[in-house]
């Protein structure tokens, strides 16, 4: 019967889970997800400033890889900084403005925000600028237009982040979120509600409740926002609970409701909502260790030995237990490495083997990050490889831990080709990853 309802779920193409599937028979108020999610924007950003410029790829729709590879703008700086000003100053015009008008002017805005470090040009215009864009969230006419609004309001924050811009925007994304009737914008808010949670001052009593809110939206794979079985939401709303959580210092109470519901959703049909949750999951048994207090008692030697080698010598200690039927998850973990399907593409398919992975490999080591694989060095000793990324000027970039991987993957959704910019101009986004960084020879260094 299990192989039935799998077989079913895969056919319907939802994100339904075994929850959902147990609401089978019950009647819903909520709406069906809409047959044709308009795109909002999908194509990369051009290379030339102009009204007609092709607007950036959707938040998530480029690999890591093809979005760090569309780094180095070959737009001269004065001519983006004179764009910039000039979009500016047509947002402030609304009165003046079309439809058209305004979503090719937040398209060319937030494109320029993305290729250029513009905090200078964002700050001194912030307190008109804000709720002008604040305005097309509110009252705009059009899909795109109110899409491209959030993804402006969440460059501007991360351009100019702010303790009191939480307060002036949550509201309005969160209404978007809700009340919204096009999907795509509600995927719009869910990212700009994460980029606004963690770098606009929220409190961690806010940052949580706005945690809540997002699992709320997986645990009901999207019916609590009147988008049933809508898995770009429902993974939106993942991926940006597993941000906020990075934040977050003590995850002990938060655990046990979060992993119910992530467990839940390794059984989804999409493979994007699988590879979401498994993260989560294996963000969270790497939040239960700790480095080691003076008075800590020793753990087991074996494991104290390892939890050491992969904390890079500091000494971790786990402070409790995240899962109670850890069996049952590494079983259902190690059946996703191996995952087949004939309705799966051979990408889906490869991306889950890979994914699972290095989930499962955490759930065994919690202290391993992510991208791991082992191998044996000449002595017979195992090591393991990271995934590394190439900055200008030379040197990499070391993503050993799962609340690095997290934030990296936010940052390159809202920055996209304009990250390694902001990484490197940019100090906010800098420090969200204080990276052990690794020259080319292989010695790390701070």
């Amino acid at each position: 019967m299990h192989d039935l309802r799998k077989q079913v779920l895969l056919e319907s193409k939802k994100t339904t889970s075994r929850k959902a599937a147990s609401r089978a028979h019950t009647p819903s108020g909520s709406k069906p997800t809409s047959p044709t999610h308009s795109r909002g924007g999908s194509a990369a950003p051009s290379r030339n400033v102009s009204d007609d410029e092709s607007e950036p790829s959707e938040w998530g729709s480029n690999s890591i890889d093809d979005l760090l590879s569309e780094g180095g703008y070959d737009v001269p700086q004065d001519a983006l900084t004179a764009d910039l000003h000039l979009r500016i100053e047509q947002i402030l015009d609304r009165k003046r403005s079309s439809v058209d008008g305004r979503e090719l002017t937040l398209n060319a805005f937030t494109s320029d925000l993305i290729r250029h470090y513009a905090k200078p040009e964002i700050q001194s215009r912030m307190s008109d600028l804000l709720p002008a864009v604040l305005k097309s969230l509110k009252g705009g006419q059009s899909e795109r237009e109110i899409a491209l609004s959030l993804k402006a309001i969440a460059l501007m924050i991360v351009t100019v982040p702010s303790d009191t811009i939480y307060d002036a925007v949550a509201n309005p994304i969160k209404a978007a979120i809700t009340d919204s009737q096009h999907p795509t914008v509600k995927v719009a808010a869910i990212h700009a509600m994460g980029v606004a949670t963690f770098y606009g001052g929220a409190s961690t009593e806010e940052t949580e409740e706005i945690m809540d809110f997002l699992l709320e939206i997986v645990s009901s794979d999207g019916a609590s926002i009147e988008e049933a079985d809508n898995a770009d939401c429902v993974t939106a709303a993942l991926e940006e609970w597993g941000f906020l959580a990075t934040q977050l210092d003590d995850m002990e109470d938060t655990t046990e409701p979060a992993m119910d519901t992530f467990v839940d959703q390794l059984d989804s049909s999409e493979s994007r909502v699988q590879i979401a949750a498994g993260e989560n999951i294996a963000l969270l048994f790497e939040k239960s260790y700790t480095e080691a207090e003076s008075d800590d008692e020793s753990a087991d030697e074996e494991e104290e030995e390892e939890a050491r080698r992969a904390g890079g010598g500091t000494r971790m200690i786990k402070r409790y237990t995240v899962y109670r039927q850890q069996h049952n998850l590494m079983r259902q973990l190690e059946e996703l490495t191996r995952a087949s399907s004939k309705r799966m593409s051979k990408k889906d398919r490869k991306a889950i083997h890979n994914a699972f992975q290095d989930v499962l490999h955490t759930v065994e080591k919690p202290t391993r990050g992510p991208r791991y694989s082992t191998a044996l060095d000449e002595d017979g000793r195992e090591y393991g490889s990271r995934l590394r990324i190439s900055i200008h000027g030379g040197g990499k970039m070391l993503i050993d831990k799962w609340w690095k991987l997290s934030r990296l993957n936010t940052l390159k959704r809202l920055l996209q080709g304009g990250f390694l910019t902001h990484y490197e101009r940019n100090e906010v986004v800098f420090d969200s990853l204080p990276v052990i960084m690794e020259d080319d020879d292989g010695d790390e260094y701070d």
